[in-house]
């Protein structure tokens, strides 16, 4: 199958609201948490489109023009010094596309994104530990695990 992949427009809020239901589904969100559509879609538009963006994102288009994949990121200041870095958030590829170079594709964007941005010393990203499937991936690409850092999370407007 033959795939594009391009920045996100905002004719694209839609289907793009659609496949985050999906990732959500790959990693176990149950349907009783899974937020409504509308309040999703919004949501996405916000992020990617509102005054300053939040975020910004490439997708894999197939071949009928709908979203198969993305990779959502963002830029993070500090890094090393004062630059700043490409922060990936997500690295998607529909289930049926795996294995096709897709994800092999999206990581070369990135690094060609951030070595076109003056500044951006580096691209990070994060993956679960009991995602074998996406570590594997990364070690494939020759990248290496870093293992010096912690994750903490709280949500907003807790005590």
């Amino acid at each position: 199958m033959t795939v594009t992949i391009r920045p996100v427009e905002k004719s694209d809020v839609r289907g793009l609201a659609e496949l985050i239901e999906e990732i959500e589904r790959f990693y176990g969100t149950t349907d009783a948490d899974i937020q409504p559509f509308d309040e999703r879609e919004a949501q996405v538009e916000e992020a990617l489109f509102g005054s300053p963006p939040l975020a910004s994102a490439l997708l894999v288009e197939d071949e009928t023009g709908g979203i198969v994949g993305l990779a959502a990121y963002s830029f993070l200041w500090p890094s090393a010094g004062s630059t700043h870095s490409l922060f990936l958030k997500e690295l998607y590829v529909r289930d049926t596309l795996r294995r096709q170079g897709i994800g092999v594709r999206l990581m070369d964007e990135l690094r060609a994104i951030a070595a076109a941005r003056p500044g951006c010393s580096r691209v990070e990203w994060m993956t679960d530990r009991v995602n074998p499937d996406a570590r594997a991936f990364y070690r494939s690409l020759g990248f290496a695990e870093f293992d010096g850092k912690v994750v903490y999370r709280v949500k907003a407007g807790s005590a």
